[in-house]
């Protein structure tokens, strides 16, 4: 039984202030002393890194679409575990999800899957009585939503917020907060989004606290905190990574333990909590190293987890420091396991914009000016380190980089939507793809290379 209070924090549309909102609110219910848990609807990897600045602790998704509905509720009631207060950022508008399949997986969605009442964020900035009828159409549209209060972005002046307060009095849903346009926060960007928090940690800590004073300033902490604390219970068990993972089969007294590395720093910040959480339930060390800072992998690394991130932008980086792409290499010449996603599938190609990488592919990768963007359903095509062939999972992709690819290698995933192609690589233990995963949808994942790494 879930009854942790919880916002979710929504908008008509992206561009609205959803994140700074949202982060803010962590952040200034963290300072006041509350336990806050941050959580982000959909495959997003860079905000949770600002919830996590926010909130002290890990920053969590919850997506309906690669996790299925069922997961939502338990993975929310283990990331909020002892939590006063859980904060939800919802992605897109409100009803916006998986394109052609309704409500699933939109901001509505996940909402209604934890019972959980709706703040609409609304850019006021062109508008004034016409809020109103904004408000009213997004309260009625779904009964089973229930939009518990409006907080009013880009506000110009008091006498334009006057008008917006007035407007809304007829539709009967409180205005919670009212933050001015002067105020509003820049925080950089590029081709995917926000600057991940790794990459400026200094102003990124500036920025949280600039948040949380701009909601501390327009906002109605304490009508909030009554309305998150309103919400009802929600049945269901508590996700658990041991249960999730089941006991190892593959794993004697020897080889528990088994040490993994896995990527991190500022080339490689995509990353889900649970996968972590889930190498470790299957029996293995995880052990963190930077490829833009460290010579040579973790001592006694038998495994090696590449997640996503921005190896574009730190090439010239990447490709200076020879020490470690020759272990790398070394590593995939050995037969040893290796997953990569995205980032890392670049980082193990021949090349990246011409640089050389760890040469571990038969390909060479470089920037390009379209966006490849979007769930995938994949069914592995090969057996590998991750999964059995014919195993079905669901996905993301979200890159401006292609791949050309040289031959060799058997392809790691059939895709079926939104359109059918063969996608990635593997090649011994190796299994590389652009296709964004989530383990906790699967934890047989995680056991089972947790079992190569130590067979």
């Amino acid at each position: 039984m879930v009854t942790i209070p919880r916002l979710v924090i929504a908008a008509p549309s992206s561009g609205s202030g959803k994140t700074t909102v949202a982060t803010g609110l962590m952040a200034a219910f963290n300072g006041r002393g509350l336990a806050v848990s941050g959580h982000k609807v959909g495959p997003d990897y860079i905000d949770p890194g600002y919830h996590t600045l926010a909130t002290g602790r890990p920053g969590r998704n919850l997506d309906a679409y690669m996790c299925g509905p069922e997961l939502i509720a338990p993975l929310f009631a283990h990331g909020a575990r002892g939590c006063d207060l859980a904060v939800v950022e919802g992605v897109m508008g409100l009803y916006d999800g998986a394109s052609g399949l309704g409500e699933l997986a939109s901001t509505a969605h996940v909402a209604k899957l934890l019972r959980a009442p709706v703040v609409l964020v609304v850019d006021a900035s062109s508008q004034s009585r016409s809020v109103a009828a904004l408000v009213h159409g997004f309260a009625s549209w779904d009964p089973q939503v229930r939009i518990g209060g409006v907080i009013l972005n880009k506000v110009g002046s008091d006498r334009h917020e006057a008008l917006l307060r007035e407007a809304l009095e007829e539709s009967g849903v409180p205005v919670l907060g009212a933050l001015r346009r002067a105020g509003q926060l820049a925080v950089p960007s590029r081709h995917l989004g926000l600057v991940p928090v790794a990459e400026r940690r200094g102003d990124a800590v500036a920025a949280v606290a600039a948040m949380a004073g701009q909601v501390l300033a327009g906002c109605d902490l304490e009508g909030l905190l009554a309305l998150a604390r309103s919400a009802p219970p929600v049945t269901g068990e508590v996700w658990d990574a041991a249960g999730a993972v089941g006991a190892p089969t593959g794993l004697d007294g020897a080889s528990a333990g088994v040490r993994i590395a896995v990527a991190s720093g500022a080339a490689f910040t995509f990353s889900y909590a649970e996968h972590s959480e889930l190498l470790t339930a299957a029996g293995a060390e995880v052990v963190p190293f930077d490829p833009l800072r460290d010579e040579s992998l973790p001592e006694g690394t038998r495994g090696l987890v590449i997640g996503g991130g921005f190896p574009e932008v730190y090439g010239p980086e990447l490709s200076a420091n020879e020490p470690l792409r020759e272990a790398v290499a070394e590593l995939a010449a050995s037969g040893a396991p290796l997953a990569a996603e995205c980032a890392g599938l670049l980082y193990l190609a021949r090349s990246l914009d011409g640089l050389p990488m760890c040469g571990v592919l038969n390909a060479e990768g470089r920037m390009s000016q379209r966006l490849t963007l979007g769930y995938r359903d994949a069914v592995a095509l090969s057996d590998s380190v991750l999964a059995a062939a014919g195993t079905r999972m669901r996905g993301h992709e979200f890159h401006r980089t292609v791949l050309e690819p040289g031959a060799g290698d058997e392809p790691a995933w059939g895709m079926h939507r939104p359109e059918r192609r063969v996608e990635g690589f593997v090649r011994r233990g190796v299994h590389a793809s652009y296709l964004h995963t989530h383990w906790a949808a699967v934890p047989g994942t995680a056991r089972r290379f947790v079992e190569k790494c130590a067979g």
